[in-house]
């Protein structure tokens, strides 16, 4: 269902008890504070028992049905404990030959973090056999389901992004606060009390969590972008006319910010634990309110790859989704870096919160007229020029003031350098 969904509404049912599914079959329709999507049967087999109706609100990792594939062979197994047991058993010898044959890919299994307890299904024994997991990686890996229980996604989640050798990952309790919380005064008669939605309440938890997890330093620089104003002015309404779609600033600092980040990919990455992790894709996602005054960050992916016009398609189908509440799952994951124009609610300028896991954010402030000093061929001049400031809020545990600064220049650099006599 996407980051920090936490519970979905069931929509509709598309199939009923006793249907026939085939695997990857869309079966039902829910709804988050996110998005809208449809969910696919994970096997072949036949519906036997559906345990939540429609417009119900299930947490994440429940059990809404019951599908028995072995119906569908026309064969009735029993899985039993034993039946396990004896899987564990066959998956840890088969795990000790392929060691045995393959050093290269031995695991430092003593140092994870183990969960003898795990409940183990045979669906993740079957994956983890195929993929070669030993029987204490497995037990390693944290269960998202009910009581901590370990899903299919949770396995194919960690075989995505384990590394060799496995690193040790000791399990660090918080410390906790001994501060309590002061009263907060309530007038009875005259104060109201408003309860935050379900995503309110996700997007307090993910600011808070990023400003506990990242040491945050904000630069700023102004920038003269005289050159866009006029070029955009100038050309918005044939480039419609010719292309169909609005152009808008937002897709010029995408590109601007895309072109920046292939000079300084160490900006375009994110942590794990003591590791950096490098992005080879370049996607920027773009802080935007909806109608209700929630946020949310649809992202264009791969957008160094894109065009002026590529950018500007993107940027109106998201924007579209986003304020019809129509976006996709896939449309607001997987950003590497973030940018909030804050100009656009007539903000200066803004100090935007990191969007975790990413390490830097951009805020892009109003574009104002103002009087300015310039250099021209006669010398010093006075001149109104469009100007606006951006404020780059970074990670401070891996990126420096340097890093920062020469970043956040070398996307000004790309904006004053925007070329007036540019071709639609």
């Amino acid at each position: 269902m996407g980051e920090s969904i936490s519970e979905a509404t069931i929509l509709n049912w598309l199939k009923n008890v006793g249907d026939t599914v085939e695997e990857d079959e869309t079966i039902l329709e829910v709804a988050t504070d996110k998005v809208d999507s449809e969910v696919p049967s994970p096997c072949a087999g036949v519906i036997t028992e559906i345990l939540f109706q429609s417009n119900e609100v299930v947490e994440i990792g429940k059990v809404i049905a019951i599908i028995n594939e072995d119906t569908i062979q026309g064969t009735k197994k029993t899985i039993t404990k034993e039946n396990v047991s004896v899987t564990k058993e066959t998956l840890s010898i088969k795990n000790k030959e392929i060691s045995a044959s393959n050093p290269k890919r031995e695991y430092t299994t003593q140092k994870l973090v183990s969960n003898p307890d795990a409940f183990l299904s045979p669906l993740v024994l079957s994956i983890a056999q195929k993929e070669n997991l030993t029987l204490e990686e497995v037990q390693s890996i944290q269960g998202t389901g009910t009581e901590g229980r370990i899903r299919k996604s949770d396995v194919m989640h960690y075989i995505k992004n384990r590394k060799y050798p496995l690193p040790s990952r000791p399990q660090l309790e918080a410390p906790k606060s001994s501060y309590n919380a002061p009263p907060v005064a309530f007038v009875e008669g005259k104060d109201r009390i408003v309860e935050m939605d379900r995503m309110r309440k996700m997007i307090a938890d993910h600011m808070v969590y990023s400003k506990h997890t990242s040491p945050h330093v904000t630069s700023y620089i102004e920038v003269d972008v005289t050159n866009i104003v006029n070029w955009r002015n100038k050309v918005k309404i044939a480039f419609q006319e010719k292309h169909g779609e609005k152009l808008t600033f937002t897709p010029i600092f995408v590109e601007a910010v895309a072109k920046a980040i292939q000079e300084y990919p160490m900006i375009n990455v994110s942590v794990d634990d003591k590791n950096i992790v490098v992005h080879s894709d370049i996607n920027i996602g773009m802080a935007t309110a909806l109608p209700n005054g929630n946020l949310i960050v649809p992202v264009v992916k791969n957008a160094d790859e894109k065009n002026l016009l590529g950018l500007a398609k993107r940027v109106n189908h998201l924007a579209n989704n986003a304020r019809n509440n129509d976006l996709k799952p896939d449309e607001v994951k997987g950003s590497t870096f973030t940018i909030s124009n804050v100009g656009t609610f007539g903000s200066l300028m803004g100090t935007p919160i990191i969007n975790q896991p990413e390490v830097a954010i951009l805020a892009l402030g109003i574009i104002k007229k103002r009087p300015e000093v310039i250099t021209t061929e006669k010398g010093d001049e006075i001149a109104i020029r469009s100007m606006m400031y951006l404020s780059l809020s970074f990670d401070h545990r891996v990126v420096d003031g340097f890093l920062g600064g020469s970043f956040l220049r070398k996307v000004g650099d790309e904006l004053e350098a925007f070329d007036s006599n540019r071709e639609i």
